[in-house]
């Protein structure tokens, strides 16, 4: 699907058909920048699964490396030749719809290919995602010794994770908001809070099993404690950034 959208994006700006004329910045889209770079940084989730199999970690550095460039050189692909070959009111959020005009693609099943790949995506992804935010409600009240109730274990921790999407979904249509919200919010956290929590008590526990002067050999360029706080400043900078963003933008409407 990426490379289809992107030879199909060249080959209309190729021929001179490219409608887009992008601005040099617009200020008022940085607030969903940080949604949309949340979700870009998805691709960390493969990285457990990109590792593992390596059993001499010796240039794993490098690899991932390597596979962050790829994923670069796609994302930047896929952005620069969408902001070219398409005008910026008639760009829509979901981009995959974009090819589903006969005037871009005239194959009907590359169009639906394309129109229906997003659902392809939540169709697969999305009782694997449910499934695991389930499991950790249980976990997160979990008693020692304890365990649920037939209504709580098969109903309530079911219903806690399936009613708030399903609302979201049926009250807005309006997905570049909504990226912009919530992953400048939760997924602030998530990118940035959470990360270098986990990375400083990881450090900390490491020394405890281990010793104080035990040398790993795979540490990260980015060992020193200035990134960790670094990264938290990043992360509230962003917080109150974002929110001043929407407070202005609610209060000129």
């Amino acid at each position: 699907a990426f490379i289809l959208m992107i030879i199909l994006a060249l080959i209309r700006i190729s021929r001179g058909q490219a409608e887009g004329h992008p601005s040099m910045a617009q200020l008022s889209g940085i607030r969903n920048l940080f949604g949309v770079c949340v979700y870009s940084f998805m691709c960390q989730h493969s990285l457990p699964s990109l590792i593992t199999p390596i059993s001499k970690k010796k240039h794993v550095n490098k690899l991932v490396l390597l596979d962050y460039i790829l994923i670069l050189a796609f994302y930047s692909l896929l952005s620069f030749t969408a902001i070219y070959c398409f005008r910026n009111d008639t760009l829509m959020d979901m981009y995959t719809l974009n090819f589903t005009n006969c005037e871009i693609i005239n194959v009907a099943f590359i169009r639906y290919f394309l129109g229906l790949f997003p659902v392809f995506t939540i169709s697969t992804n999305f009782p694997i995602i449910a499934v695991t935010l389930r499991n950790n409600w249980k976990t997160l009240f979990h008693r020692e010794g304890g365990t649920y109730p037939w209504v709580v274990d098969r109903i309530v921790f079911p219903a806690i994770t399936l009613i708030p999407p399903v609302l979201v979904a049926f009250c807005t249509h309006d997905l570049e908001s909504l990226v912009g919200i919530t992953g400048a919010y939760a997924g602030n956290g998530i990118q940035y809070l959470i990360p270098a929590f986990l990375a400083y008590c990881s450090r900390k526990d490491t020394q405890l099993v281990f010793g104080s002067g035990t040398v790993n050999k795979h540490l990260s360029p980015f060992r020193h404690t200035f990134w960790i706080v670094f990264v938290l400043i990043w992360g509230f900078s962003c917080f109150v950034f974002v929110t001043a963003n929407i407070v202005l933008s609610e209060s000129k409407l």
